[in-house]
């Protein structure tokens, strides 16, 4: 197995392994025909930097020829070269704009959600990095580099520097116009307890920071419960209709302890359910056959349950709410069914 070299893009260590660095200039030196697989192999994903290949003895002619069409290598930044050429990959591609945007360099936004584990993501090619503030690299091509003096904290996630997952939410936030693209990464990420509401609140406390509206609103939604796209179009219906407001995510338990259903909306004065009927916005949805267990258990126990596809929060709102509102009379002129509610909060 071959050593690699710059395996950790924040930290050079092209420095730190002086001594490999120079027996690779001693036998790139002596012989005359390289074999450049095997130089691909000493590169960490076959991604090496300019400096590194001139200091093995390359002259700045030959990189440029090797770029060229039939030359074997592939550019990919400014100064960054992918040694096995063709196409490259994903992953060959953040080891690149890592290599380029140098030490102390962590990937976050989009990328880095990704990384950690967030599956509602936008496509987005771009591969966004943080570096310290005055550093003087420039964005190019898919790499967006964001200089700044805000601090920040990481860890190594399949060998690539990582900021948290709070961090890399807010700023993949802080990119998007699309809000409810930024309500289903924030959603999912808290729904499946990969990050708190409370981490995602204190990385908005820099007031500094541009382009915070949108975030701001979804975790003020996320603050009372809400866990979709879908909740939160529910939510914005009931605030422009005469109802008063439900809880969002309840626990509803029988009369003798047993759980029945996590409800999305829930008027605890008269007992009233709201099930929001997608398991495409749903973000980490039971199956059908348990929604519908847990819809016959509410029945069974006397709660009333309204229940609606997403797609009529938008194309049909007035109908929505009229079918609400009398739900709501006919369940205040019922007795309150003996059942509890608790909000629902997975973290």
């Amino acid at each position: 197995m071959h050593s690699k070299i710059a395996s950790c893009p924040h930290v050079d260590q092209w420095l730190v392994d002086r001594r490999r660095r120079m027996l690779m200039i001693g036998r790139m030196t002596k012989v005359r025909s390289i074999d450049y697989g095997l130089l691909a192999e000493a590169f960490e994903d076959g991604v090496a930097v300019r400096r590194h290949l001139l200091e093995l003895g390359f002259s700045s002619a030959t990189l440029a020829k090797k770029c060229r069409p039939g030359g074997g290598w592939t550019r990919l930044f400014l100064g960054v070269y992918l040694l096995t050429g063709g196409l490259p990959s994903r992953r060959q591609l953040v080891r690149g704009a890592l290599l380029r945007a140098g030490p102390l360099t962590f990937l976050t936004g989009i990328e880095a959600a990704r990384r950690h584990g967030v599956r509602r993501l936008p496509a987005d090619a771009r591969i966004h990095v943080l570096v310290p503030h005055g550093r003087r690299i420039a964005s190019q091509g898919t790499m967006l580099v964001e200089r700044t003096n805000r601090p920040w904290t990481g860890t190594l996630i399949d060998g690539f520097p990582v900021v948290t997952l709070a961090r890399a939410l807010i700023d993949a936030a802080r990119k998007e116009s699309g809000l409810d693209v930024i309500r289903a990464f924030i959603a999912d990420a808290v729904q499946r307890q990969l990050c708190s509401p409370e981490a995602l609140v204190e990385e908005l406390k820099n007031l500094r920071l541009g382009g915070t509206s949108l975030p701001r609103r979804v975790l003020a939604e996320v603050s009372e419960g809400v866990r979709s796209a879908a909740e939160a179009w529910s939510r914005s219906l009931i605030h422009r209709s005469s109802l008063p407001a439900p809880q969002w995510n309840v626990l509803i338990r029988a009369a003798s302890g047993e759980q029945l259903a996590v409800v999305d909306g829930w008027w605890d004065e008269v007992g009233l359910a709201w099930q929001i009927d997608s398991l495409e916005f749903h973000l980490a949805p039971d199956d059908y056959a348990r929604t519908m267990a847990q819809h016959s258990a509410l029945l069974a126990n006397g709660v009333m349950t309204v229940h609606t596809v997403p797609s009529r929060l938008k194309k049909d709102p007035a109908s929505v709410i009229n079918e609400l509102q009398g739900a709501y009379r006919a369940a205040a002129q019922r007795s309150r069914p003996r059942v509890s509610a608790t909000l629902w909060r997975p973290i």
